[in-house]
């Protein structure tokens, strides 16, 4: 698996999504949801592209399971916190329904960074 690739893609598909949610925002004079674009675009593209970038430019932060962990965390913790703040903050569903678990998707993505920050500093470059 190449990491780098993976979070530079994944980054360019949440900046597709962050642009045309704000499109719609825009469009429709309803700014409520900004909480949740604002995610999508810094954990979604900012983030990613940021990783992507590092991991390329570093190869040697590549190797072993760290990278494989990191990546993995960060796209589900991601994907999973932006849909629950979505059907929390639109009303779709209740908060006390969908509140409980965003705290386990956040620790995804915290143990992710965790992971990240531990393979910078094991790592030689």
């Amino acid at each position: 698996m190449d990491v780098s690739r993976g979070f530079l893609i994944m980054g360019s598909l949440y900046l597709l999504v962050g642009i045309v949610f704000g499109g719609y925002m825009g469009a429709s004079g309803d700014h409520s949801l900004f909480p949740v674009h604002a995610h999508i675009n810094l954990l979604g593209f900012t983030l990613m592209t940021v990783f992507g970038l590092a991991y390329r430019l570093l190869p040697a932060l590549t190797e072993g399971w760290m990278a494989r962990a990191h990546f993995w965390l960060h796209q589900i913790g991601v994907f999973a916190l932006l849909v629950a703040l979505f059907l929390m903050m639109s009303g779709r569903v209740a908060e006390s329904s969908v509140g409980p678990f965003m705290p386990v998707f956040e620790g995804l993505i915290l143990l992710g960074a965790i992971i990240w920050a531990g393979n910078l500093m094991r790592t030689r470059f």
